[in-house]
C-alpha cells in the first residue's frame, strides 16, 4: 500500500490513454501514479464521482493589461478569472505600457506575476523592427512563450507590416513565434469602409482579404527562412482552404468567440461584438468548426482581450476592439463538446496535449505521471448561465451574458494545490513561470 499527499478517487480521467474511470496520486507537485488505488491512502482524499478529470487547461492567448492598462484588467484580477473559469496557465501577450520587448520589461512583469498571480504563466516579448538583434536572447528567458509579431495594427503600439521585418525576426529566431495576421497596407486602403457608429461595418473593413493577404505573406517568408510559425486566433473560411497544405510548418489557433458568435451578433452585441480580427459570417464561423474536426486547427486561445464597458460604449470606430475570455473558455467550449460540435478527447489536445506538443512545455500539459499536477476538473452535467455579475475579470462584462451552458469547471489544480473548487478561491498567489524545453 503507498501513501501519498492527495488521491483524487473515482473521476472520469481523460488524457492521451482514452477516458476512463480512476485515480490519480499525487505527491508534492507532481502526479505520482494513476489508476486503481483503492488500496492506497493519502492525507487527503478527494471523490470525484460524476466529475470528468481533465489535464489542466492551459490558454495560451490572453491579454491580463499590466503594466499600464490596470483600470482594464492586471495580472492578479485576470488570473482569478482564469482559475475561476478551470484554467491553469496562461501566455500572456506583450502589448502592455511599456511593451514587453525589452529584457527590463520582461523580468518586471516576471517579478509582478511571481507569487501574486493565481495561475502558472509565460509571457511573450513583442517583436519590433529596434529589437530583432536582442530576439536570439530574450526568446530564451525563463519564462517566455516566444515572440509575439503584430502584422496589423490593433490595441497597442507593437507592428512589423513589411516583409523584409519580418523575414529579419524569422531569421533571428529559432523558437516558433506567433503572429497577429492581417495586412496593414490593406487596412490602411480600406479605412473608409468603417461606418460611423456602426460595428457592423468591423468585417466590412477588416475583411477576410485582408487577413489572407498576410497569412500568404506570412507563409511564403517562413518557407524561405525554415521557420515554423503560429498564426494567432484564425478567422476566415479562405485561410483555412489555404493552411491546409502548410500544417508542416504552420500551427494555428482558433478562439471560442469566432466558434460561437456570428455577424448577427453585432445587432445585439455591437461593439462588445468588436474584435480584431473580426467576428464574421456564418459562413466563416462553419469553415472553422471544419478546421478543428479535421484537425488542420491546433489549439484553442480566448484572446481575453478586456475592455472597460465605457470605453466599448463608444461610438465606433473610436470603441476598441477585443473581449473578455479566459473565465468562460472552458464552460463555452464544454457546451460545444455537449452540442457533438467536438469530443472531449479533442478538447483536451486543443487546450491542453496542443500547447504541450507546440511549444515544448517541460512539465505541464499532459496528464501523466512525472508531470506537473495540474487538473481541470469538471462536471459534464451540470448547466449555468453566464452572468455579467458573477465574473472575476474587472472589465465586469462577457460578450455570453445570459447565455446557458452544459458543462461546468468544478475545480482548478495546479502544482497539487486546490486553487478553487466549486467558486471559492482556496489557495491564492502561488502562480509561477512555466518551464519550456527549449
Amino acid at each position: 500500500m503507498a501513501y501519498y499527499d492527495v488521491i483524487f478517487r473515482n473521476g472520469t480521467v481523460v488524457n492521451h490513454a482514452g477516458i476512463m474511470q480512476c485515480d490519480i496520486a499525487i505527491c508534492g507537485e507532481k502526479i505520482a501514479d494513476i489508476g486503481d488505488l483503492a488500496n492506497d491512502s493519502a492525507d487527503e482524499i478527494i471523490d470525484c464521482k460524476g466529475l470528468h478529470i481533465l489535464p489542466g487547461v492551459i490558454d495560451t492567448q490572453v491579454h491580463f493589461r499590466e503594466p499600464g492598462l490596470t483600470h482594464k484588467e492586471d495580472l492578479r484580477s485576470g488570473s482569478l478569472a482564469a482559475v475561476m473559469g478551470g484554467v491553469t496557465s496562461i501566455f500572456e501577450m506583450p502589448n502592455t505600457n511599456p511593451l514587453t520587448t525589452t529584457e527590463e520589461a520582461f523580468e518586471d512583469k516576471i517579478n509582478r506575476a511571481s507569487n501574486n498571480m493565481h495561475c502558472d504563466f509565460a509571457f511573450y516579448i513583442g517583436a519590433t523592427h529596434n529589437n530583432v538583434e536582442q530576439l536570439p536572447f530574450l526568446e530564451k528567458l525563463p519564462g517566455c512563450a516566444g515572440i509575439k509579431v503584430f502584422m496589423g495594427s490593433s490595441t497597442g503600439d507593437l507592428l512589423v507590416a513589411d516583409d523584409d521585418g519580418i523575414k529579419a525576426i524569422l531569421n533571428a529566431i529559432s523558437r516558433r513565434a506567433a503572429f497577429h495576421s492581417e495586412d496593414e497596407y490593406r487596412l490602411e486602403a480600406r479605412k473608409n469602409l468603417r461606418q460611423s457608429d456602426n460595428p457592423a461595418s468591423h468585417p466590412i473593413w477588416r475583411d477576410a482579404q485582408v487577413a489572407l493577404n498576410s497569412t500568404k505573406r506570412l507563409v511564403n517568408l517562413a518557407m524561405e527562412t525554415g521557420k515554423k510559425i503560429h498564426i494567432l486566433h484564425i478567422s476566415t473560411k479562405e485561410e483555412i482552404e489555404f493552411l491546409r497544405d502548410y500544417k508542416h510548418i504552420v500551427s494555428i489557433e482558433v478562439t471560442p468567440h469566432h466558434l460561437t458568435l456570428d455577424d448577427r451578433d453585432y445587432q445585439t452585441l455591437k461593439s462588445f461584438a468588436q474584435m480584431n480580427p473580426p467576428i464574421r459570417s456564418e459562413e466563416h464561423k462553419r469553415a472553422l468548426w471544419r478546421g478543428v474536426e479535421n484537425s488542420i486547427i491546433d489549439i484553442l486561445g480566448s484572446d481575453h482581450a478586456p475592455h472597460t464597458i465605457e470605453e466599448k460604449q463608444q461610438p465606433y470606430p473610436k470603441s476598441p476592439s477585443g473581449m473578455s475570455g479566459v473565465e468562460t473558455l472552458v464552460p463555452i467550449m464544454l457546451d460545444h463538446v455537449n452540442a457533438n460540435r467536438l469530443s472531449l478527447m479533442r478538447f483536451v489536445d486543443m487546450t491542453s496535449h496542443g500547447p504541450n506538443r507546440l511549444f515544448s512545455l517541460a512539465s505541464k500539459g499532459r496528464l501523466a505521471v512525472g508531470y506537473d499536477a495540474d487538473l481541470t476538473i469538471v462536471d459534464m452535467q451540470r448547466v449555468k448561465i453566464i452572468e455579467n455579475a458573477k465574473l472575476s475579470s474587472r472589465c465586469g462584462w462577457s460578450p455570453y451574458d445570459g447565455k446557458k451552458l452544459k458543462g461546468w469547471p468544478i475545480g482548478t489544480i495546479i502544482r497539487g494545490k486546490k486553487i478553487c473548487w466549486e467558486g471559492e478561491l482556496l489557495t491564492p498567489s502561488m502562480g509561477q513561470p512555466i518551464k519550456f524545453a527549449c
